[in-house]
């Protein structure tokens, strides 16, 4: 099965954290398309809706919301995701991922929609033995 790394940006707060997903945690998110939303109940936060927002392969290939598809494909550019142009008008053939999630993926992306009872700080806490290192 898939292992996805999931980047969970806070809106309210600027923060963003890390989840580890596999298993069956994993295949609720292949499938998906960019701009769904989801029950992050599954990844261990009851109460919380998170929202995909992109994602890259194990190659950083980036994933683009307006192609409907799953696999890579080279397409013409001339902004956005994967193109940042260098001068005005400029267009480039580049690859890039649909917007389907597959177990090609490596990182997703994702912010949170809805809040649960808790703040996200106090699932993500550190433990107190790394706080008194550093």
């Amino acid at each position: 099965m898939a292992d996805f790394k999931i980047v969970l940006s806070d809106q309210k707060t600027g923060r963003s954290y890390k989840l580890d997903a596999s298993g069956g945690a994993a295949g609720a998110l292949v499938g998906k398309r960019i701009g769904d939303e989801l029950d992050a109940g599954v990844f261990g936060l009851p109460g919380y809706r998170m929202q995909i927002t992109g994602g890259s392969d194990r190659n950083g290939t980036p994933a683009r919301r307006n192609l409907p598809f799953a696999g890579r494909r080279k397409v013409l550019l001339s902004a956005g995701a994967g193109f940042k142009p260098a001068r005005e008008g400029q267009r480039r053939r580049k690859t890039v991922r649909g917007n389907e999630i597959t177990p090609d993926f490596v990182q997703i992306n994702a912010r949170i929609v809805q809040y649960g009872e808790k703040s996200p700080d106090e699932y993500f806490a550190k433990p107190a033995a790394e706080e008194k290192k550093q």
